[in-house]
């Protein structure tokens, strides 16, 4: 997706489609992390007045996906080392206890169906060296992991967390030196739930999602040369 993609309002209120479209314009990376959102261009792009349009990005400032900076204007939000590891950490919560709803009802081969059609997105993006499409199938697969509980509170929260946990795979992606290993890493947590105990199905997730903070924070804070 492209700024050029953003769509004039068709039927949702004017405010609530200008909100999803910004949305997807960061989750895609169209719009990256310290990016200014102009209003004039903005509001031309939409067609709309910039009334709809400032509504719209303080709707996005109060769930922190932009933030309004006094006299200079309103910036996609970057996150910091702690804001990662607050997103993983919650992902953490979230998608254990998942897991152990589905593990409760014996729904294991509801699961591995589930996940394994984002694994199989995963290994045709990789094959045609596609980053952008692996982080998408590698987020699906997490949805599909929540998904699966059949709790809605539980999928509620996990689409709280959407745009922060892309921004996260999309620098996460350049943390692999080949992107096979990122496919290698979700088959593998893929069988855990099909075929490991209970116990080595949680440990297995939780050593997933700590390997992804690990990536980042080493990412960040490696010395430039």
């Amino acid at each position: 997706m492209t700024l050029e993609d953003l769509k004039p309002v068709k039927r949702r209120s004017t405010v609530e489609h200008i909100a999803g479209e910004l949305r997807a314009a960061i989750m895609s990376g169209s719009l990256e992390p310290g990016d200014q959102l102009g209003e004039a261009d903005l509001a031309e792009r939409f067609s709309v007045s910039r009334g709809p349009l400032r509504e719209a990005m303080q709707r996005l400032v109060s769930e922190g996906v932009l933030v309004a900076i006094t006299n200079r204007g309103v910036f996609v939000a970057e996150l910091t080392l702690e804001d990662v590891r607050d997103v993983y950490r919650t992902r953490s919560v979230i998608e254990r206890g998942a897991v152990e709803i589905v593990l409760e009802e014996r729904r294991r081969a509801q699961l591995h169906e589930a996940v394994q059609r984002s694994v199989e997105q995963m290994r045709r993006a990789a094959a045609r060296g596609d980053g952008p499409a692996v982080s998408d199938a590698d987020q699906a697969f997490h949805e599909a992991l929540v998904e699966c509980s059949h709790s809605p509170r539980l999928i509620r929260a996990m689409r709280t967390l959407l745009v922060e946990t892309r921004m996260c795979l999309g620098e996460l992606r350049t943390t692999y030196p080949d992107l096979d290993i990122q496919v290698h890493e979700h088959e593998a947590l893929a069988r855990a739930f099909l075929d490991d105990s209970p116990a080595r199905v949680k440990s297995a997730l939780l050593a997933h999602l700590d390997d992804a903070v690990d990536r980042l924070v080493d990412k960040r804070t490696e010395p430039v040369d």
